[in-house]
């Protein structure tokens, strides 16, 4: 495998700006990601600060020891114990099977600039995943997308889940799981790496009781030796260690939500739009509601001085918010806007990795973290990563496509292009005179038919529409046969298209790792850890 470094703008304008750091959106951020000296100030700054690394080791050791943890596993843990060591960090939602690869290209990422950053600065740098498990949006991770013939086809994991439940509570069907993966691979074709990759997911299914154990078993069977530790953002054991910060984000619910509303005013002044959906009643925490298995969205009602939610079926009185945070923690959980202030207060966190969509949020925060007197980590962009593999490379060099646009915007418009060179004009023509004499002679006919028996101008009409319809069956043959002529070149367009930028989207928000393993083998996403990134901005093209 080999990397290309390719230069194309951000899924939106804001991120684009944030790679170039211009001077539009350094002003919304406390450090410079891509300066040295940034990491030098950002280690200052957490050596004045506590963190509950003991409590939080012993939790990830307990957590993770159930996805056979191997020495690089125990290495990160006794290095996140030393008091001078940090963290890189970042996280996504438990899809089925990892869900999208930018789940897998975070986790390369975040290993990464990891080791990056130790070497840089000669102090312990450990990798962390959190795992976004308290999220309920079950069709956003119960599927995958898989080649069908010129398209993707949206495979849905067919377990369904009436309730409102976060990912972390959603106990998998193994025996339907491990089905419907016999299925997939089908559609993939058997390959000399096939059994083993099912053999794998198999193991990992027998160790995974939900959704989220799934995820992450899969995430460190991937990655053995990448010393990446994970964490469940939902696990009830890691809740009892946030309790305390639990009752500081309940005590300043106002003046997290005044600096939110006050920041995303300066980004609208900026020329940028919100990301963050929040209103002057956001209380930005969740209750689990066990009488309805759901999460329940808490806004605060300044008049009553109480929080509520589900259109007031629930109401907390500060008081009773805090009894809550106290004792039973594991019935909150944060939104965009307190997950972040929670992780900075867990971790000392050097650096996080973030995607198009989190650097806008994460702009829009920084008065919040101000509030509580510490600054946001330095916001380094994740690696945008794009495979391909010979047979496409190949057929690229032949249709002679421009590699970075293939993958900025697809084969259509160069496809469409050679359709029409090879489109032939006479045809154009000789149908067009066809049905011109046509409409011109059931005129006549229109005409006799009046003088001789009105009554038959209907039938003379669904006449004229048949014959019509038959011409206009025979051109579109006559295409067909001038496409089939052409159909080894046009069927290139549609495999690079498919390859590169399926469906109109990014390759890294449409396929799954699955795909690659079963045709490059098992272990394709740990050898990806062994090429040289830099982190640029720039889009990496791996070839394979």
């Amino acid at each position: 495998m080999e990397i290309s470094n390719l230069l194309l703008p951000a899924a939106n304008q804001f991120a684009s700006n944030y790679l170039q750091q211009t001077n539009e959106v350094t002003p919304y951020f406390h450090y410079t990601y891509n300066h040295p000296v940034s990491d030098r100030e950002r280690l200052s700054e957490l050596s004045n600060r506590d963190f509950p690394r003991e409590e939080l080791a012993a939790h990830i050791e307990k957590y993770m020891a159930r996805f056979q943890p191997t020495a690089a596993t125990k290495i990160s843990l006794e290095k996140l114990k030393q008091p001078n060591s940090s963290v890189v960090i970042g996280g996504q939602q438990a899809g089925i099977l990892t869900g999208p690869l930018y789940s897998i290209h975070k986790v390369i990422s975040i290993v990464q600039l990891a080791r990056q950053k130790e070497k840089e600065l000669g102090t312990p740098v450990v990798p962390v995943f959190w795992i976004a498990g308290e999220d309920h949006d079950y069709q956003e991770v119960n599927h995958i997308y898989v080649p069908a013939g010129s398209r993707a086809d949206k495979w849905i994991f067919p377990q369904k889940v009436i309730e409102k439940k976060m990912v972390s509570d959603i106990k998998i069907d193994k025996e339907l799981c491990s089905s419907w993966v016999s299925s997939l691979l089908a559609i993939f074709g058997e390959t000399g790496f096939t059994r083993q990759v099912r053999a794998f997911i198999e193991d990992s299914l027998k160790r995974s009781d939900t959704f989220t154990d799934f995820f992450a078993d899969l995430i460190a069977g991937l990655f053995p030796d990448s010393g990446i530790l994970l964490i469940d953002s939902a696990n009830p054991e890691l809740r009892e260690i946030e309790r305390t910060r639990f009752e500081e984000i309940i005590l300043n619910q106002e003046a997290i939500i005044s600096s939110l509303l006050r920041q995303q005013e300066e980004i609208r002044k900026g020329g940028f739009a919100n990301t963050i959906d929040a209103s002057e009643h956001s209380a930005n925490l969740f209750y689990y509601d066990k009488t309805i298995n759901e999460r329940v969205l808490l806004d605060f009602e300044p008049v009553s001085g109480c929080f509520i939610g589900n259109n007031g079926s629930l109401s907390f009185t500060l008081e009773e918010l805090l009894q809550i945070a106290r004792n039973e923690p594991s019935s909150l959980s944060n939104n965009v806007v307190t997950r972040p202030l929670m992780q900075e207060w867990l971790f000392p966190v050097l650096a996080f990795i973030g995607g198009p969509g989190e650097i806008a949020y994460w702009a829009e925060l920084k008065l919040v973290f101000e509030h509580f007197g510490i600054k946001m980590p330095p916001i380094v962009p994740r690696l945008n990563i794009t495979f391909m593999d010979r047979a496409t490379e190949r057929d690229i060099n032949e249709l002679g496509l421009d590699v970075a646009e293939a993958i900025r915007r697809g084969t259509e418009s160069e496809q469409q292009i050679f359709l029409e060179s090879v489109h032939d004009r006479d045809l154009d023509s000789i149908f067009r005179n066809a049905i011109k004499e046509i409409n011109a002679q059931y005129r006549r006919i229109e005409d006799k038919t009046i003088e001789i028996d009105p009554a038959m101008l209907a039938l003379l009409k669904k006449n004229e529409s048949i014959i019509l319809s038959q011409v206009g069956f025979m051109q579109k043959k006559l295409e067909d046969a001038v496409k089939m002529k052409h159909a080894v070149k046009l069927g290139k367009y549609t495999r690079v298209g498919l390859e590169l930028r399926p469906e109109g989207m990014p390759q890294e928000r449409v396929w799954n790792i699955l795909y690659y393993m079963n045709k490059f083998g098992i272990n394709f996403p740990g050898r990806l850890l062994e090429l040289d990134f830099e982190f640029d901005g720039s889009h990496k093209l791996i070839r394979i």
